[in-house]
């Protein structure tokens, strides 16, 4: 088995770390809250390294789960970061949601460091990490991704090569844009059919076995309903993704209005106290303003 460190230890790489080390992997973690670190070693029995570089000694792959571009770069080039101890040979794979800028940067840091890297976004949100389903979309060489995948294969149901460095960032970009027109189109369906005077949970029974069916009304009309806004990815993560969906379709060219569009209505939910509700809340800014 594999020596592995996994850097970030949020909702999403917590559990997913966890899986690595169920598989037999020798497991060190690094987390900026030491606590959290040493608690995830207590339960899976792994090691707590006191920084990035110190997780990253003699490892064969390193993961990392971070916040934001400024957060990965920090824990992989900046002081005390992994890419200083790596050896040659190993493999980097971020599962960070970042830019497919900050990507092509380290990518290039680690080739000229002699290591491999992957960017490799996830989905599935914290279920899926807790379930070791998620859905793992990947940049980078094929020679490194085949060396990397079974060990990725520890949290994931689905692993994509999408083309080189960058390619998983950028897919998971169009994740995003995806993602967010279809709440919006649920939240404004049960909007109209409360305001129809519908039998709500009938209409999906029906619709969702046709063409209108999704995940998301799978699994999330009934808490839509209820009001229940605390199952999964927050609105301020959805916010930090669709700003580098935008700023990226900026540089291609693409035309984003619908996406530019909901990102404002998140933006209206954080403004009604929803940051940390889960982006189903589309639906209690449509019923705030219609005066529900």
């Amino acid at each position: 088995m594999a020596k592995v460190a996994f850097i970030g230890l949020g909702v999403m790489g917590y559990p997913m770390a966890g899986h690595i080390a169920k598989a037999g992997h020798d497991v060190t973690v690094y987390n900026r809250t030491a606590a959290k670190a040493e608690k995830w070693a207590g339960e899976f029995g792994g090691k707590a390294a006191s920084t990035p570089a110190k997780a990253a000694e003699d490892c064969d792959f390193v993961f990392s789960c971070v916040g934001n571009d400024d957060d990965l770069r920090s824990v992989t080039t900046g002081p005390d970061g992994a890419f200083g101890t790596m050896k040659k040979a190993a493999v980097f794979i971020d599962n960070t949601t970042a830019s497919a800028d900050v990507a092509r940067e380290l990518g290039k840091a680690a080739s000229e460091a002699g290591f491999g890297f992957l960017d490799a976004p996830v989905s599935g949100g914290q279920a899926g990490a807790e379930n070791g389903v998620l859905t793992v979309m990947i940049g980078g060489d094929e020679e490194v991704f085949n060396t990397a995948k079974p060990v990725i294969e520890c949290y994931a149901k689905m692993i994509g090569r999408m083309g080189d460095i960058g390619a998983g960032q950028l897919t998971k970009m169009v994740n995003q844009i995806c993602i967010a027109g279809l709440v919006q189109g649920l939240s404004e369906g049960i909007h109209f059919a409360q305001n129809a005077r519908l039998d709500i949970e009938a209409v999906i029974d029906v619709i969702s076995k046709g063409a209108a069916g999704s995940w998301q009304m799978e699994n999330r009309h009934k808490t839509m309903m209820d009001g229940e806004y605390n199952h999964g990815f927050a609105v301020d993560w959805m916010r930090k993704d669709l700003a580098i969906c935008l700023a990226e379709a900026n540089n291609n060219g693409a035309s984003l209005p619908g996406t530019a569009l909901i990102d404002q209505y998140y933006a209206d939910v954080q403004k009604m106290g929803g940051n940390r509700w889960d982006t189903s809340s589309l639906l209690a800014r449509l019923n705030k303003f219609s005066g529900k």
